[in-house]
């Protein structure tokens, strides 16, 4: 177990040679060294360090007595004023320790190391040997081992190639500031720099989520924003807790980070029969980059959870096929935990490359949004997360995204041999910026399933071919088709309108009737943005309109709707439904505040012994089983009135790694016209408080 630490403590720090003689960067200086040029500082330092350990270390005596021979590993720092501090030992004995740490406090303040002409901290790991001798005779004994061994060239770089690793380590940058790594997508963090985006005259696309830190980098400085938020902290500790990450590596052509992952709350639901919510997550965060061009991303949750009844109940109403008894809305299948909470572990992960100045390349397993909305009418991130492979091509005004997705149906009457049935979904958005201030969008996606051994088919994998063409050659019923179309248009910097239009069938002779056919499925969203509302800076007032005609995302053959793990791949709400949206954030340095209210309407069927069809709200039933086909209306079958009001305030603990405190409430009224065994009145209200690594959207709002 020590030599782990020891391994850990050492790629969490700089060893004493492993200094970047950049000229930005100046080490730590002792009195004696203040005269000397920049470049031979570091040495100096060293050569001072080694000479106050040889003329001050006493070997302890017990030592001594069993002649013993090894070396004692020392991970110190010198803070930014200039103190030495040990941070950890590693020595066989006791009185070893004991006497390094004597040491080390009788080095005299120093002025200490600055970097862009700022005071900072440097870390170092050096061995001293025992029994103890001084640095100069260890470089003479090697000066004098290679004398005597002649060696070729190339066999003296090889001799020294695990040393230059080490010396190839830098001073931490946060590259991932400037990466092709995805900024993690919650729609409060997002909101930081929406403004900047889209301003008048921008050439962004904002549609497509998540953002490369590369492409919002040309519109918001990162760096400077997280810089205004540091804390002054002198110690290990309390720089890890406010300002950086765990473990933070940086070398000529790599970096990575590591990051635990926290998701702990605890609540209480008013109407519950149960005493307390709670949230237990716990995981580990890896990040990093490999050259210019190719970055990669893990983390891994281990999650057990109650929460409000109302959430609790429609986890359960999503239930696979097998004995596990849920599926947690956006996470994945739970297990049972105790007796009534549930266990559930994701993982999310993917690679990133780009191999030309046009072009980003991911493959990996979690989700993709596409719109400038808080809803989603054709892709969103309500689902799980699931494999996908995703293409971002970017030239000119123009930027185009094509994704395939391997998607899941977990119900019963779809499971063969107790496996899973698999679907498969591609996509592509074009995304064009007509002038400074319009932007429109236009959006085709299919999905099929693995009829006739069809498999992945490779039609698909062509991007820039229609689909809906390809659908209907290899087999009207073989695949469900979805077009639809966006628009953008900023009417200053300020306010920017945004809408969406979904369309999954449309018959012009319907429509042309006037009888509200169940052929015409299509939905629509329209929405603005207002920036700096009132003259605040940093606060987003936001209002949003979602209509969504029944049956729309729904198939004839039921396995082709437009869904995963149960849950849509587009709007929370299925089909069959209307909704307004109220939204506010605001930050202040690192404290934030959201509010949010929800006015809705659905109709949910009726499932009654006289009345078993289809109102065009459950987009897993087949549409066949409609009542009628004509005076076709949202809000048909039990027509449902929602509120859901959600108010957040919170403090961020550290940017690097987007920890936050908070406490939020949430108010829910849920009042159908009529009932049943799945459709009842509900009124909630649940409080909640924790603490949370914010990687992800939670939505609880349904």
């Amino acid at each position: 177990m020590k030599q782990f630490v020891v391994l850990f403590l050492l790629f969490a720090s700089f060893t004493m040679y492993s200094q970047n003689k950049a000229y930005n960067e100046k080490p730590p200086v002792f009195s004696n060294c203040d005269s000397l040029t920049i470049d031979v500082l570091q040495q100096c330092f060293d050569t001072n360090v080694y000479n106050h350990i040889f003329d001050n270390f006493k070997v302890p005596e017990k030592v001594t007595k069993e002649n013993y021979k090894g070396e004692v590993i020392v991970l110190f720092e010198v803070d930014t004023t200039g103190q030495f501090k040990v941070l950890y030992v590693e020595g066989m004995y006791d009185e070893l320790k004991t006497e390094v740490k004597r040491v080390f406090s009788l080095f005299p303040k120093v002025t200490p190391a600055t970097y862009n002409g700022r005071k900072t901290y440097k870390q170092y790991t050096i061995p001293i040997r025992i029994p103890l001798v001084n640095q100069t005779a260890i470089i003479q004994d090697v000066a004098k081992e290679n004398k005597e061994n002649t060696l070729s060239k190339l066999e003296q770089q090889a001799k020294e190639e695990f040393d230059s690793v080490n010396t190839s380590l830098k001073v931490f940058e946060d590259k991932a500031y400037s990466s092709q790594l995805n900024i993690p997508f919650t729609h409060s963090d997002y909101a930081r720099f929406d403004r900047s985006m889209n301003m008048v005259g921008t050439n962004s696309h904002t549609a497509s989520k998540p953002f490369l830190y590369e492409d919002v980098s040309k519109y918001y400085d990162f760096k400077a924003e997280k810089n205004k938020l540091l804390k002054e902290m002198d110690t290990w500790s309390g720089r890890k807790l406010w300002n950086e990450h765990l473990v933070q590596l940086q070398g000529n052509d790599y970096w990575f980070t590591v990051d635990p992952i926290l998701d702990l709350e605890v609540g209480k639901d008013t109407e519950a029969d149960f005493n307390s919510t709670y949230n237990n997550t716990r995981g580990v965060l890896i990040q990093g980059g490999l050259g210019n061009k190719l970055n990669f991303y893990a983390s891994v949750f281990e999650s057990q959870g109650r929460f409000a009844q109302y959430v609790n109940e429609y986890a359960e109403s999503l239930k696979a096929f097998g004995p596990d008894p849920a599926i947690i809305p956006g996470r994945g299948i739970a297990k049972r935990f105790k007796t009534d909470s549930y266990d559930y572990p994701v993982a999310e992960a993917y690679l990133s490359y780009t191999p030309a100045k046009f072009i980003n390349i991911q493959f990996g397993h979690g989700k993709n949004f596409i719109g400038d909305g808080y809803r989603s009418l054709l892709l969103s991130d309500v689902a799980s997360p699931h494999p996908f492979l995703k293409l971002n091509t970017s030239f000119w005004k123009i930027k185009y995204t094509n994704t395939w997705m391997w998607l899941k149906d977990v119900r019963d009457e779809v499971v063969q041999d107790k496996a899973f049935l698999t679907k498969y979904m591609a996509s592509h958005y074009l995304s064009y910026n007509v002038s400074k201030k319009l932007n429109i969008g236009l959006f085709e996606s299919v999905l099929w399933t693995n009829s006739n051994d069809r498999g992945f088919d490779v039609n698909y994998l062509n991007p820039v071919i229609f689909y809906r063409a390809i659908e209907f050659e290899t087999g009207q019923g073989a695949g469900n088709a979805i077009m639809g179309a966006s628009a953008k248009y900023k009417w200053n910097d300020h306010v920017n309108l945004y809408s969406q239009f979904i369309l999954d069938e449309f018959s012009l002779s319907d429509i042309k009737a006037g009888e509200k056919s169940y052929k015409n499925k299509f939905g629509y969203q329209l929405g603005v943005k207002y920036y700096n509302a009132f003259k605040v800076d940093n606060l987003l007032l936001q209002f949003e309109y979602n209509r969504v005609r029944p049956y729309t995302y729904s198939h004839n053959t039921i396995v082709l709707n437009y869904a995963h793990n149960n849950q849509s791949m587009a709007h929370l709400w299925n089909s069959n439904f209307s909704e307004v949206i109220l939204i506010g954030r605001y930050h202040y340095k690192r404290w934030f505040a959201n509010a949010k209210l929800i006015f809705g309407v659905r109709g949910f069927d009726i499932n009654s012994e006289t009345d078993n069809f289809s109102y065009g709200g459950d987009i897993y039933r087949d549409y066949f089983d409609r009542p009628f086909d004509t005076g076709v209306e949202i809000g048909q079958g039990i027509k449902t009135n929602i509120f859901n009001g959600n108010l957040q305030a919170g403090y961020l603990i550290n940017p690097a790694t987007n920890l936050k405190i908070f406490t939020d409430i949430t108010v829910r009224n849920f009042n159908p016209e009529a009932e049943n065994t799945t459709t009842f009145k509900n009124n909630t209200v649940w409080f909640n408080f924790g603490i949370r690594t914010d990687l992800f959207n939670w939505y609880f709002d349904f």
